[in-house]
């Protein structure tokens, strides 16, 4: 999914617990259910940013150079401004975009 064009909240808003629950069992199963997939959010950005960061890395062992490049501050603070992948998985929970599945109610009998 490109995280670049989520619109999700930038900023913390309160929901209705009710709406939250609408699918899930319970509350906490809802909850477990977005933080589930806001862990694998949190991998993929870091991931892209790394791949990103790395064309800039340098190799070397001198440490009075320090070398200050634009774009990869540039980079980083575009990455320091997207929403936080909790609240990106909350609003993917809210539009139906996660798949879950329950595997106590999986018989393969």
């Amino acid at each position: 999914m490109d995280y670049k064009k989520t619109n999700a909240a930038l900023t913390t808003i309160t929901r209705d617990t009710q709406e939250l629950q609408r699918d899930a069992a319970n509350i906490y199963e809802a909850v477990m259910i977005c933080a589930r997939r806001s862990n694998q959010i949190s991998v993929e950005i870091k991931q892209e940013l790394s791949q990103k960061l790395e064309e800039f890395a340098s190799y070397s062992d001198n440490l009075e150079e320090v070398f200050e490049n634009r774009e990869q501050i540039e980079i980083s603070k575009f990455y320091e401004r997207l929403p936080k992948p909790t609240l990106i998985a909350i609003k993917e929970y809210e539009e139906d975009n996660i798949y879950y599945r329950r595997p106590e109610q999986e018989t393969d009998v």
